[in-house]
């Protein structure tokens, strides 16, 4: 026995292919162009996206501005005097800093200084020895700009300036520091022209 659709069915089966034929014209119609999406140029403190720039004051009084290191590779370590695991991971900075500065490397450390004592972040990295440009984010506008939760957070920036890794917490180990810096180096060798 055949069954025949009655006019109510056939209006619905009519309704559903139209919607079905406009939302796929619309879905082609607004498609982005090739080439017109960003693919992570714009400023997020996140990997795969450019470094947000700052500029901070140093230890010594001059002023550092990230995107005057484009072409370098570049780790940024938000840390604090009183955190337990950014002093514990300080040493491996330091002898990292000593041990890839001639193949270009620049490791920063932001002093998160809206958090901490500008005296006592001083006093620290003297103590330390550390010889990597000390950064102090007085104001908090980098540490708000990168929205660190966690200290120390370490932000691993490529010589495009964008963020190849991020890790939050601490302490991080030195091996681990050091396979993400050799991965940094060696996407900037490939990257060159």
């Amino acid at each position: 026995m055949l069954i025949m659709p009655t006019p109510s069915s056939r209006m619905i089966t009519y309704l559903s292919l139209a919607l079905l034929l406009t939302g796929a014209v619309w879905i082609w119609w607004s498609r982005a162009p090739e080439g017109a999406t960003t693919q992570g140029a714009i400023p997020a403190p996140q990997k795969g996206f450019l470094a947000p720039d700052f500029s901070l004051e140093t230890a010594e009084g001059g002023t550092v501005r990230l995107s005057d290191l484009r072409g370098r590779p570049v780790v940024v370590n938000v840390w604090t005097s009183w955190c337990p695991p950014c002093r514990e991971e300080m040493p491996a900075l330091q002898r990292v800093y000593q041990d890839y500065r001639d193949r270009g490397v620049v490791i920063l450390g932001l002093n998160s200084t809206v958090q901490d004592e500008r005296g006592e972040a001083l006093a620290f990295a003297a103590e330390q020895g550390l010889t990597f440009p000390i950064l102090l984010d007085a104001s908090g506008e980098a540490t708000r700009l990168y929205q660190v939760r966690a200290l120390p957070t370490t932000f691993f920036i490529d010589a495009q300036g964008m963020i190849q890794e991020v890790i939050a917490g601490g302490p991080m180990s030195e091996a681990l520091l050091r396979i993400r810096v050799e991965q940094l180096i060696e996407k900037s060798r490939l990257e060159e022209p």
